[in-house]
């Protein structure tokens, strides 16, 4: 075999010509978003629960805090390349998310609940969370995290007026359900003539 030969052929630990179709996987933007999407929807689920059941739940925060957090670390390890700055970021989310905790857990004591509604206390644990959720992105600058943060952020003034104004909501649903149904009927017995 000459020099040529050997230079041709390649071994299995060679890496593929470049000319080759193979790309490593990627995931979808959906996929990628998900864990995003599910803290919203568990932090909007919260808030919720608390609106209506007039019960705080505080291991539910304490366990949702944390979550978010370890997002946080999960989307900032890839730009920490050394180990201090990895222990950096362990260590700055680990007290951010502390404090939040602690925080947080003072709006549960008793002589703030004398004080606080069941949904006040909620909607203040949702607008320290995203507080929280916001500024812990900005420490691992994820816009991601950030945004996350943001929309959380935007619904505070949203379930302020959905809770203030559920019976409307509720009238107005009936009403677009009513319409649409007389709609529907109407084309339906329509088409049947017709046929």
């Amino acid at each position: 075999m000459t020099n040529a030969d050997q230079d041709r052929q390649l071994t299995p630990l060679d890496t593929p010509p470049s000319n080759s179709p193979h790309r490593p996987p990627q995931l979808s933007f959906w996929i990628r978003e998900l864990p995003f999407t599910l803290l919203l929807i568990l932090t909007i689920g919260g808030v919720a629960y608390v609106s209506f059941s007039r019960q705080p739940i505080s291991v539910y925060w304490d366990i949702l805090a944390p979550l978010i957090g370890l997002l946080c670390i999960w989307y900032g390890w890839p730009h920490a390349h050394d180990g201090a700055a990895r222990l950096r970021l362990v260590g700055t989310q680990l007290l951010h998310w502390i404090a939040f905790l602690l925080v947080m857990n003072t709006l549960f004591l008793t002589d703030v609940q004398s004080v606080l509604t069941a949904p006040s206390t909620g909607l203040a644990i949702f607008t320290l969370l995203a507080l929280g959720t916001f500024t812990g992105g900005l420490h691992v600058l994820s816009w991601q995290v950030c945004l996350l943060g943001l929309i959380m952020a935007f619904c505070i003034p949203a379930i302020a007026w959905v809770e203030k104004s559920a019976l409307l909501l509720l009238l107005l649903a009936a009403l677009v359900v009513g319409i649409g149904t007389t709609i529907w009927w109407h084309w339906r017995a329509r088409g049947r003539r017709i046929a």
